[in-house]
């Protein structure tokens, strides 16, 4: 269930798809540590303000962490994850950002690192930290993305 070993970064880039550089960057870092894990394989089902729609996490460590890599934080990227948390409190989301000192717009004095803060978000820079990779399983995360996301086939 938790991935595909024996891949390189760049093989598995192939055969997940990722999005962006950074997903690369973090995949090749899990693996570089050997933690076995998804990638965009659960598809959570969440209802915004307006209409219902699907959120599909970056990453899912064993410890039941859902890592999101950001390397832009768009207003509407923003509006899902709080829609997400309100919805999905038991769900443990954390970024890792290209720039957490980013300005959410041209014009704000806030940068993606304030907003986690300001709405109770644990983000990093660049990389995911050793203590989250390092951190022990906790069945209450495990069970809410069992109860909360349907799983596409293996990969």
């Amino acid at each position: 269930m938790w991935g595909s070993r024996g891949l390189s970064a760049e093989q598995r880039g192939l055969k997940e798809g990722y999005r962006s550089g950074l997903e690369e960057k973090v995949s090749a870092q899990l693996q570089q540590l050997g933690v076995d894990f998804t990638y965009e394989k659960g598809v959570l089902k969440y209802t915004p303000t307006a209409k219902a729609t699907r959120y599909t996490p970056d990453f899912i460590l064993p410890n039941g962490i859902i890592i999101e890599t950001k390397g832009r934080f768009v207003s509407k990227d923003r509006t899902k994850h709080k829609d997400i948390k309100s919805q999905y409190p038991q769900l443990d989301i954390r970024f890792v950002f290209s720039n957490p000192n980013q300005k959410i717009g041209k014009r704000s004095k806030t940068t993606y690192a304030m907003w986690c803060d300001q709405f109770n978000f644990l983000y990093a820079g660049k990389e995911i930290p050793q203590e989250w990779i390092r951190e022990p399983l906790k069945g209450a995360r495990i069970e809410a993305i069992k109860n909360f996301l349907e799983f596409k086939g293996d990969k």
